[in-house]
């Protein structure tokens, strides 16, 4: 059953339907939210406020365009007022987050790799989430959801509401920033 029959046995009723649709899009709507909170428990509420606000808006979808699409848009939104009001809580889980990554990273030492190249690894980690997150948050997001590797160009459009060509510069444009940081910090490589 595709989507849009989904849409329409939710619409009459049919609550089952749209816990399909909830089943079949939760991992994209929590990672639209997670590309704009870098918390995994806040992305995680705003996931649910998504669909509990597409739940209750099913009326107005008019399908001009996939319902995941109207759903992606509906989490950003959702993502981007809860991130308005958390601005000082984001930042202590910014920098819980580069901890556990950091613990992550040497809790698995790869059976390759060197205890010197491992640090170098972990140091690096660490460059590359500074330089993303010193990115405003339009470039952050873009640049994140374009590398899920979940959305097509089309879709982030939707989700950001901007013009395909505006996204595709918005990520050209992060990922040339971030890589001048790391050339600037000493890293030739980065390509």
């Amino acid at each position: 059953m595709d989507d849009a029959d989904l849409v329409a046995r939710a619409r009459s009723g049919d609550s089952a339907a749209f816990g399909t649709l909830v089943d079949r899009h939760r991992g994209a709507v929590y990672r639209a939210a997670l590309a704009v909170l870098r918390s995994h428990a806040d992305a995680e509420d705003a996931a649910q406020d998504a669909f509990v606000a597409a739940y209750r808006h099913l009326d107005r979808f008019r399908g001009e365009s996939a319902f995941r699409t109207w759903l992606l848009t509906i989490a950003w939104r959702e993502a981007i007022n809860r991130r308005r009001g958390l601005t000082a809580i984001w930042k202590r889980f910014v920098e819980r987050a580069d901890g556990n990554a950091d613990e992550q990273m040497a809790a698995a030492p790869s059976a390759d790799r060197t205890p010197e190249q491992l640090a170098g690894d972990r140091e690096l980690h660490r460059h590359v989430r500074r330089a993303i997150e010193a990115l405003t948050p339009t470039l952050r997001g873009t640049l994140l959801l374009a590398q899920s590797g979940d959305y097509t160009y089309e879709e982030i459009g939707a989700i950001v509401g901007a013009p395909v060509g505006t996204v595709k510069w918005r990520v050209a444009e992060a990922r040339r920033i971030v890589k001048r940081q790391l050339r600037e910090r000493g890293y030739a490589d980065v390509g």
